[in-house]
């Protein structure tokens, strides 16, 4: 592994870390001014950015801390000189969700950029797969 993708493996582990106890500064901390987000809720053309970004987590927060988990499972990373992209898939559910529905995994997609020298999301796209379909 590069010192780029740990150094990246570290931002994102970091950032799981603090969406989990809803600690905002370090959410926002490693994130560009234009980042643009695509996540699970409305809307859905997505949040555009930090601003916008940092208005979308409150009520994350608040789910969380009901007893939620926000843990990576699995975290590929993948750097080149000055852009890098990573996915993940990580268990996001309450202890009842994650009891009925197991096998269930929150998709991380993150595309990133080197500015002035650092590692910054410029891009975040959450999802769950479409389980309705399923008996």
């Amino acid at each position: 592994m590069s010192d780029d993708e740990q150094q990246i493996r570290t931002l994102i582990e970091q950032w799981a870390v603090a969406v989990h106890t809803g600690d905002m500064d370090r959410v926002l901390a490693d994130h560009a001014e234009d980042i643009v987000m695509f996540d699970v809720p409305p809307p859905q053309e997505g949040v555009r950015g930090i601003d916008a970004y940092r208005e979308s987590w409150p009520g994350f927060f608040d789910w969380q801390a009901s007893g939620a988990t926000f843990d990576i499972l699995e975290l590929d990373v993948t750097a080149g000189s000055d852009v890098a992209y990573a996915y993940a898939l990580l268990r996001c559910a309450t202890r009842q969700q994650a009891a009925e529905r197991p096998e269930v995994r929150l998709r991380l997609t993150v595309g990133l950029r080197k500015e002035h020298g650092r590692w910054v999301v410029a891009h975040e796209h959450h999802s769950f797969p479409d389980t309705s379909g399923d008996s």
